[in-house]
């Protein structure tokens, strides 16, 4: 659901896929080719959301902050399910892993890695292909080339999900049969064009 709060309208790209089951609230812009999922919260109430080019939030992810405090996500951010991005800005090309806890005022450079329910304390600066973990966050070395390609990839994948979900997402009820009758279905899945 998108939201109007006092004189601020979400601004969203048409080529972005935001999910019904998604919140987004006031002050937030949204770029080309994002993926925001079910559950996720983009609060822009109280200050601004922006949502650059190529980004993905996915599922019961929350992003808000303090009065007045701007959030960013750069070109290609990535965040993981049930992260929580609390005022701070993400870094072009990064990842932060699911139920992630990213605080006010971190600053997580460009092309960084944050493990999975990793909490990076506020005002915290992380240089550039850091690859961050543990509770607190701590620096554990540097982000390599085979690392990047990695996420990069993943990303693609959710750069192409808005256009797969505006054409094979639709609403319906379930098919209903007898549990024995159940048929088993492969988990495969291929990207477009493969």
């Amino acid at each position: 659901m998108i939201y109007k709060f006092k004189e601020y309208i979400p601004v969203i790209h048409e080529s972005s896929f935001i999910h019904p089951q998604a919140a987004v609230t006031g002050n937030v812009i949204i770029g080309k080719d994002c993926y925001i999922g079910p559950g996720a919260a983009l609060r822009g109430d109280w200050g601004q959301i922006i949502i650059e080019d190529g980004c993905n939030v996915q599922e019961n992810c929350t992003i808000h902050m303090f009065p007045g405090v701007t959030v960013l996500l750069r070109e290609g951010a990535h965040i993981g399910h049930g992260a929580i991005i609390h005022g701070a800005t993400i870094g072009k090309n990064c990842l932060v892993g699911m139920n992630a806890v990213i605080m006010d005022n971190v600053e997580l450079g460009d092309e960084s890695i944050v493990g999975a329910l990793t909490f990076i304390k506020q005002d915290e600066k992380i240089p550039p292909r850091s690859l961050v973990a543990g509770n607190p966050g701590k620096i554990i070395k540097e982000v390599s080339d085979d690392m990047i390609a990695w996420k990069t990839e993943g990303t693609r994948l959710y750069q192409l999900l808005p256009a797969e979900c505006r054409k094979f997402l639709k609403k319906r009820q379930p098919l209903r049969v007898k549990p024995e009758k159940i048929p088993l279905q492969p988990a495969i899945y291929r990207p477009p064009g493969k």
